[in-house]
This record gives structure tokens, sequence and C-alpha cells, in this order.
């Protein structure tokens, strides 16, 4: 299968040129406007930017080092790789080296939710400050209106996720393991092009290239919050798939890494071996339901609570409450933000304070676990627009035949 290498950033250019910034500088603007504008929202008047996600979002790569903005400047200091170069570029050895000077008698902003305690405490002293803002809640604002590069960027690894699952068929053989069948599926998606790291927001998830869950194992709880989990192959990864021979009667989800460009899509689809039960095939044109009821609803200022409510109301309807978002252990959300990271705002539960807004990428995901079959449900993402939602993952959603 040949390797699509679309892409806003050349592998060449990567390799070739040692400018910091990689992005265009309308794009730089743009992106540092929406922190400057998200700080201020929360009264942090410098912030310095020391996480790889942040960084990569602000300039396109990822070095050791900081980034340290206030309202109308913006200085790199880095550690490393050497010999990067441009505007504003300072090499340091230590956090020390750092001139918060432009700090002032205002407010130094951190990234709490991420950072090390005894970074903080050192970066803290460095600066002079004893009381840091939290610069991670500025920075999950900013973040969560995509800008139309964004957009695109997720776009493109949709459209190459979408080559990948349309192969998926063909590399199962009867007889295999749930196991082997998502090797060969990782197989195929590094050959096309993906990238292979699965970056999560929040502090406890873990995963490799994502689930491939076959049968019954879809209803093993695990310890994160995941509407299927899987046993895993090993306790020291509780998730995913376990070596379940795959056979006749059963479902295999496939969730499996979307990240062909340093931005994530998330795409889920069923697939079966032989035939299923009745209620499997209910719940699975339940999922696709709601999945039509929300693009439709999913305009800006909808309160994300109320797309789960509707949600809900929709699987009550059909009687399949027992079923949602697991079986043994029931999952809290339906839908979650996506860009760099998975699980990035805004994140579609019942007690959500957020409300959608233009720009927004979200994974939408009303799943369900069916004892003796499996999984089934769809999850797709969407980029939310004034008419409604836009599907960035555009593939049949129907259950599909292994043979």
């Amino acid at each position: 299968m040949k390797r699509n290498s679309e892409h806003f950033f050349s592998r060449s250019r990567r390799s070739e040129e040692f400018e910091l910034v990689l992005l265009p500088s309308e794009e730089t603007e743009r992106r540092l406007g929406r922190v400057r504008a998200a700080m201020a929202s929360h009264g942090i008047s410098a912030g310095l930017v020391s996480g790889n996600v942040s960084k990569f979002y602000l300039t396109g790569r990822v070095f050791v080092g900081w980034i340290l903005i206030t309202s109308d400047t913006v200085t790199y200091y880095v550690r490393r790789p050497v010999e990067l170069r441009g505007e504003n570029v300072v090499y340091v050895r230590k956090p020390e080296e750092i001139d918060f000077s432009c700090v002032g008698d205002g407010v130094l902003g951190l990234e709490l939710d991420t950072a090390i305690y005894s970074v903080v405490e050192r970066l803290g002293k460095a600066a002079g400050v004893t009381s840091p803002g939290n610069l991670s809640v500025a920075l999950r604002d900013a973040r969560s209106v995509k800008t139309a590069m964004e957009i695109e960027l997720i776009a493109q690894s949709g459209r190459m996720q979408e080559n990948v699952y349309r192969h998926i068929p063909g590399l199962y053989r009867p007889g295999m393991s749930d196991l082997e069948f998502q090797i060969e599926i990782e197989h195929l998606s590094r050959l096309s092009g993906c990238l292979g790291q699965f970056r999560i927001a929040g502090d406890s998830m873990e995963l490799f290239m994502g689930n491939v869950i076959a049968g019954d194992n879809a209803d093993n709880p695990t310890p994160y919050d995941f509407a299927m989990g899987g046993a895993g192959a090993d306790p020291s990864l509780p998730v995913g798939a376990d070596g379940t021979i795959i056979t006749d009667g059963m479902t295999v989800m496939v969730d499996v890494n979307g990240n062909y460009t340093g931005y994530m899509t998330d795409m889920t689809r069923v697939y079966k071996a032989g035939e299923i039960s009745a209620l499997a095939e209910k719940a699975h044109h339940c999922s696709m339901e709601i999945l039509r009821a929300l693009e439709k609803m999913g305009v800006p200022g909808t309160k994300a609570s109320e797309m789960y409510e509707e949600a809900e109301r929709i699987v009550k309807s059909h009687d399949l409450h027992a079923y949602f978002m697991g079986h043994r252990q029931h999952a809290g959300f339906i839908g979650h933000g996506v860009g760099i990271e998975i699980n990035e705002a805004p994140v579609i539960a019942p007690r959500s304070r957020d409300v959608l807004a233009e720009g927004n990428v979200i994974a939408i995901e009303p799943k369900f676990v069916v004892p003796g079959t499996g999984a089934v449900g769809v999850e797709n993402t969407y980029v939310v627009t004034a008419s409604g939602l836009k599907c960035l993952t555009n593939m049949p959603e129907e259950i599909i035949e292994l043979h």
C-alpha cells in the first residue's frame, strides 16, 4: 500500500531546516493571539509554556525548553536541540537563566495540570513567584477552537485513517486472535503514514496504538474511563486485546490510532465474524441514530450536557440503557475534543460545563456492549460549524463482514 505523505510540513523541510518555528507567520500570530486572549481572561499576565503539546501547538515542533509569552512579546528559551534559530530564540542551560523581568507585578502562569511539582517549585523560585496562575486552563481554552490550518491537518489524518480502515477486512484470517488482528492493523497503519504516537490528555489514561476488542473481552472492566476496555495482554497495560480467538457470532470493534499529521482523528468501526445477535444489530443502529441527531444539534452555543441528554433519551427510547457505554462498567461520557491529544475540550458528558463553539473538533462515540456478542457502535470525528457537525471520518458505518 502506497504511503500517503500529504502534510503541511514536508519531511524534507523538517530534516533540512533549523528554524525553531515551523508554522507560517500568520498562523503563529493567530495561535499566540488565542493564547494571549485566554491568558487575559484568566488573569495571567505572562505565561511560561513547558509541555511538549503546547510547544508543538505554538511552533510546529517539539524541543526541550520553554516559551515565555506576554501580551506583546514571545521568547523561545531552548536547551535542546542545538542550532535552532529564529527571532527571539535564546539558548539556556537551566530555567534560572530565563529573564522573568517581563512579569513585573503581574501573575505568572505555569502549566500546573501537567508539570511535575518539583519543576513548578523550581520555576517559581527562578521567577520569584510563590503563587503562580494555572496556564493549563488558558491553553486548554485556546486550543479547543481550531484554526483552519489545524482543521485541515485533522481532515488529512481522517482521510488517511479511512484508507486504512477500508483495507482492514483483507487483513483478517480465520482463527486469528484479536491481538494478531490488531498487530496487522497497526502494521498497515504505520506503513500508511501513521506516526504511532497516541497523546492522551489527562493524568492516568494509557494506551498503545488503540483498541481492537473481540467478543466478550469488550465487557472486561479497565481502570480507565472507556466504554469498553478489554483485559489487555498484560496487567501492566490493562486495556484492549487479550488474545481472544475471533469466532462466529462475535463483533470486533476497531478503534486505532489516527495520528498521521501530529493532529489526530478518532474513528471506530465494527466488524463481525458470521451472524450476530439481533440485539447487537439494534444497538448498532441506535448508535447511528444518535449520531444523526447530534450532527444536527451540534451548532455553536449548544451545551455539551444537553447533547449527552439527547443521546441518553434516544437510548432509553430503544430500551438499551443497560448496554450503553459499557455493560458491567459504564463510561461517563459520549464524546470529547480531538486535536494534538485525545480528550481535549469540549467533553460531551452529563455534568460538562462546556458549550460548543465554531471550530471545536470533537469525537462522538455512542457505543454499546452486548454480552455474548461484543461491542457495537460508531465513532466519528467532527468539526463544529454554524450549520451543525461536519464529519471528518467519512467511511460507511454499517457493521462490516469479515470473511
